[in-house]
């Protein structure tokens, strides 16, 4: 809006393709590229004499008639470029997204030859896929993902912020919203940036913190592959940066995609390992993206997280040992008998994270200490509760694990009341048995 009119703007031919509109779940991606291409061409009156099938030729084809009809070269915009293949990347529906993969390599491989006659071509999506890459026969493509000079180009800035919506902020809290949805980074000198359509719709229902972006859509394999790979702690994630760029359909990994697809951001960089640390953006991704992991982890479309919540919030509230017992036994209750593995000590693990972190206090699992591992040690309203797991032996041993090995001993100077809670965990039961606070 700013540069309308800053710009001598020219008409130019156009080629825009949005995958996300051209029907390739009902039609195959193939028929579903060569109607939209037959269509563009009839737009402008141009008869196209490649085969149906032919999407590369028809595509260079289409440019070259555009350029001679017009003469100006030709302007293409594509759109979700990779949905075709975000799409099918769960494990029954691979073999589509790698036959899908072969039919966008044929398409955009034409597009190096038909040069001479292009003005630009903007190219948006999701994700960046490497090895086989869609772009291989593509290589004069400048890639904007990580780039400081593009950091704000997609967020809305604080300073866009204040400027813009001076009315809005009068009325609404500017820390909270920025907490809420601010956080997208993509370099580290970079400013973080505001999602625009969290913020906007945030305006237009009139100051209700939601999780607007989330609801959009969220693919159900993201949240499969946390539980499959026991992957529930987001904070301070490190990653080298040249793994970001990591999308091998055949071999998938959990947290570029995650990055890649907006859960994940930058939070800072190692400048000698060449390493980035990652953290979810934002409360509204957080909150959501938590909730979802757990009842993914938990498996039962009758579990409520928000009443078990409610119960370990009181719990703590009241120091009850055995209102927590209950608390968690309510989700584990939940759990299909068949979502029970060897590994279920991880699970419950897992579970116990994801419902403290679900309740907004800070948990750290698995802390390291000068004598081992805390299991988990949770802060809330200025008070340290630090919990030790065991399988199939009693909550006592847990408890004088705890203390045998001065897990709290670093939080003894701050005057902060410390709680040690001992909890032991029966396979065969599948339940908390015993708990001692």
């Amino acid at each position: 809006m700013y540069i309308y009119d800053k710009w001598p703007f020219e008409v130019y031919p156009i080629i825009k393709i949005s995958f996300s509109n051209i029907g390739y779940r009902t039609m195959g991606l193939l028929n579903a590229i060569s109607t939209e291409l037959l269509s563009i061409a009839k737009t402008h009156q141009i008869s196209l004499e490649s085969k149906e099938t032919d999407i590369g030729n028809a595509l260079k084809e289409l440019i070259i008639q555009l350029q001679n009809k017009y003469q100006k070269n030709v302007v293409i915009l594509i759109d979700e470029y990779d949905k075709p293949l975000i799409d099918y990347l769960d494990k029954a529906n691979l073999h589509k997204a790698l036959e899908n993969r072969d039919i966008l390599k044929s398409f955009y491989s034409v597009l190096k030859d038909a040069d001479p006659y292009l003005k630009l071509v903007f190219i948006t999506g999701v994700s960046k896929f490497s090895k086989v890459s869609i772009f291989s026969d593509l290589n004069n493509l400048t890639d904007l993902s990580l780039d400081l000079a593009y950091n704000e180009i997609c967020g809305i800035s604080q300073r866009e912020l204040e400027d813009n919506f001076t009315e809005e902020l009068k009325i609404y809290d500017k820390e909270k919203i920025r907490k809420w949805y601010n956080g997208y980074r993509f370099h580290t000198k970079g400013e973080t940036v505001y999602n625009p359509y969290s913020l906007l719709s945030f305006f237009v229902k009139s100051g209700d913190y939601r999780n607007f972006w989330y609801t959009t859509g969220t693919p159900t394999f993201l949240m499969k592959m946390c539980r499959e790979q026991h992957l529930y702690k987001f904070e301070e994630i490190s990653i080298n940066q040249d793994e970001l760029g990591n999308f091998d359909i055949e071999n998938l990994k959990i947290i570029p995609i995650l990055f890649q697809t907006g859960y994940l951001t930058i939070k800072s960089e190692n400048p000698i390992l060449r390493n980035y640390k990652l953290s979810f953006p934002n409360q509204e991704v957080r909150e959501s993206y938590l909730r979802n992991l757990a009842d993914q982890y938990i498996g039962s479309n009758s579990y409520s997280s928000s009443n078990i919540l409610e119960s370990l919030l009181e719990s703590l509230n009241n120091k009850d040992g055995d209102l927590l017992k209950m608390s968690l036994n309510m989700a584990f209750a939940q759990i299909p008998y068949d979502l029970w593995q060897k590994e279920n000590e991880q699970y419950y693990h897992a579970i116990v994270h994801l419902l403290f972190s679900l309740l907004n206090v800070y948990i750290f699992s698995e802390v390291h200490t000068q004598q081992g591992r805390a299991d988990a040690i949770v802060i809330y309203e200025d008070q340290i509760y630090c919990m030790e797991f065991k399988l199939d032996q009693s909550a006592q041993d847990a408890l004088e694990q705890i203390k045998s090995r001065g897990y709290t001993e670093r939080f003894r100077d701050t005057g902060k009341p410390i709680h040690h809670i001992g909890i032991n965990f029966s396979s065969e039961q599948k339940k908390v048995d015993d708990i001692i606070w």
